[in-house]
């Protein structure tokens, strides 16, 4: 196999691969024999027609297809990896001479990785942002710690009221035919929390366990279902249990049941102070992410479209991972949204372009810098790995295998330039740019 490289403009190359005749001739036996079974001669039971009986009935050509399928699988790889270039998109290939006692010749139309000039990417600027700790910050903090801690206590000598988790029976019917869906046993109800018809909730207020009693509403005009639109409704109801919604108060008990802390005053600053670090880290990911961003804004770069489209395509299938994850196949997003996988990938290009640019640009940052990370460091973050998935360090290490493992290493220096971009920033009185943010999905119609 030879493999010439032509460059062209805008980072595009073709990539000329000849494959030796006898190998074209060994690609046609293995496309006779994976196809032989399909094809009936006259006089030979299926599958036993001789191959040269074949190319005579159905032309010398019968087989090329196949196996130009067969040495492009097989060659390719090999091929990209001899021109020594940096290919960063699918082929478009193009069959230039298949011929049987002659060298099988194709080009493959490739995206090359460009080239980078860096701009200033130490000493950016970058907004200033302060950190404050409101007095209502601390107190949504506690309430939803005081909520976590609340309890529900069973009441039996007293009548329903607002707040209150109930359970009952209700059977409902419009015009004395009872409908689909308004008939449960045991139901859970929260009073006030709106989940009903309007007006129902309100109705159950001042009922005790075991009364039955009618609550008449009416379903309200925008309602899901069409033959309950704007419906007068009976429902018949029977409260069963009544439970009352105990949220403790906030005291020195409290403090002391839910912390390490003896006094209001001692949890409120630690409330304050976690409260100050968690907006520490919002504040340093802002930074490093503006950073990144001034420091790729001062970069220059020509960046070929077939990368755009590579990369906007891998990020659909990364969104097709996710919503699988969710119950939802792509198929069903599609059919939903009204989109196709052309459109899906055309509406990822902006933010693939800005991931593209991400992360020539901080490459390229580890290259300036002499970025390197030492075995010590990766078996360290192995480490963590492994204690996070409760694997021993040299199981992972050897099931990730040299290529995950080489990929973590340029991935951990890529966060070092993130560091130096983020820690040499300046921090300035401007009003934030806007970003794209790559993990967005894609627009419905």
């Amino acid at each position: 196999m030879s493999v010439t490289v032509e460059k062209k403009d805008n980072n595009m190359a073709v990539l000329t691969i000849e494959i030796p005749a006898e190998r074209f001739v060994e690609a046609i036996e293995k496309a006779y024999q994976k196809q032989k079974n399909r094809i009936t001669l006259p006089g030979f039971r299926k599958g036993k027609a001789p191959r040269k009986m074949i190319q005579k009935m159905y032309g010398a050509g019968v087989f090329f297809e196949e196996a130009a399928n067969i040495i492009l699988q097989e060659t390719y790889d090999d091929a990209a990896k001899e021109s020594g270039e940096q290919i960063v998109s699918r082929p478009q290939i193009d069959v230039t001479q298949i011929e049987e006692g002659k060298p099988f010749i194709y080009t493959a139309t490739v995206a090359l990785r460009p080239g980078v000039v860096l701009g200033q990417y130490k000493g950016v600027e970058i907004p200033k942002k302060e950190i404050t700790v409101t007095e209502e910050e601390i107190t949504a903090e506690i309430d939803r710690e005081r909520e976590q801690n609340a309890r529900d206590i069973d009441v039996d000598d007293r009548a329903v009221q607002n707040g209150d988790r109930i359970k009952l029976d209700f059977d409902g019917s419009v015009d004395g035919v009872p409908f689909e869906g308004g008939k449960a046993s045991d139901y859970a109800l929260t009073i006030g929390s709106g989940s009903f018809i309007p007006g129902f909730e309100d109705q159950v207020i001042g009922k005790s366990i075991g009364e039955a009693f009618d609550v008449n509403v009416t379903f309200p005009e925008d309602y899901h279902a069409e033959n309950l639109k704007g419906k007068p409704a009976v429902f018949k109801c029977k409260v069963n249990s009544i439970s009352e919604h105990q949220v403790p108060e906030f005291n020195e008990d409290f403090v002391q049941d839910v912390s390490e802390f003896d006094t209001v005053e001692e949890y409120k600053a630690d409330v304050e102070a976690k409260i100050r670090e968690r907006k520490e880290k919002e504040k340093r990911s802002q930074n490093e992410t503006a950073a990144v961003l001034a420091a790729v804004k001062n970069a220059q770069m020509d960046i070929p479209d077939a990368m755009v489209e590579e990369q906007a395509r891998r990020m659909v299938d990364e969104f097709a991972q996710q919503i699988r994850s969710q119950g939802m196949d792509i198929e069903q997003y599609m059919k939903l949204t009204g989109l196709n996988a052309q459109a899906m990938i055309s509406q990822m290009k902006p933010q693939a372009i800005e991931r593209i640019k991400n992360t020539l640009v901080l490459e390229e940052v580890v290259k300036a810098e002499n970025i390197e990370i030492s075995d010590e460091k990766m078996d360290e973050e192995i480490g963590k790995m492994a204690e996070s998935y409760r694997m021993e360090k040299e199981k992972l290490y050897d099931l990730m295998g040299e290529e995950s493992r080489k990929q973590m290493k340029q991935d951990l220096a890529v966060q070092e330039a993130v560091k130096v971009i983020a820690d040499s920033a300046v921090e300035v009185d401007k009003p934030e740019e806007e970003t794209v943010d790559v993990e967005e999905t894609p627009e419905e119609n």
